[in-house]
């Protein structure tokens, strides 16, 4: 690696950190609360008559729940310690519409009861983003055309 190139890291590295020191400031969000939105949102996911059997194919609930909190530490802080390709595992779920939306509201009710104010929205914000990207993703699959419909949600 050129020094041009590892410069170029390091202060992109740099930036990166900033950023991620001023949210958390900002809003609170620690690897702990992280892992606290996880497990009880994903408790109440194997719970739910309609997203309970989606998530029955799970074998091993630690693993799958370090993978998801490896995941949203990596949205949410940037920690870059999920690595794996969400899309691909999801895709041959078959999932649609409704699956999507109850996703979104169990999320959501969570991370307002476990996140402090300002962090809630931050993960909301998130949750939509990638409901949005992965019913869209599903639609093309399937044959069909979808929109961003959640990122607007209220």
């Amino acid at each position: 690696m050129s020094d041009r190139l590892k410069a170029e890291r390091e202060a992109a590295a740099g930036r990166r950190n900033l950023l991620v020191q001023d949210a958390i400031e900002r809003t609170g969000i620690t690897e702990e609360m992280i892992g606290e939105l996880v497990t009880r949102f994903y408790g109440r996911v194997r719970e739910d008559a309609l997203l309970g059997p989606v998530f029955a194919k799970v074998q091993d609930w630690d693993e799958h729940l370090a993978k998801l909190k490896g995941f949203w530490s990596s949205v949410v802080l940037m920690t870059g310690r999920y690595h794996g390709s969400p899309m691909r595992a999801h895709l041959p779920l078959t999932l649609i519409g409704h699956h999507f939306d109850r996703w979104l509201d169990l999320f959501e009710q969570t991370a307002r009861e476990v996140c402090p104010p300002a962090a809630a929205p931050l993960f909301i914000d998130k949750a939509r983003r990638i409901a949005d990207s992965f019913e869209m993703a599903s639609a093309t699959v399937a044959g069909r055309i979808a929109s961003p419909r959640h990122v607007l949600r209220s």
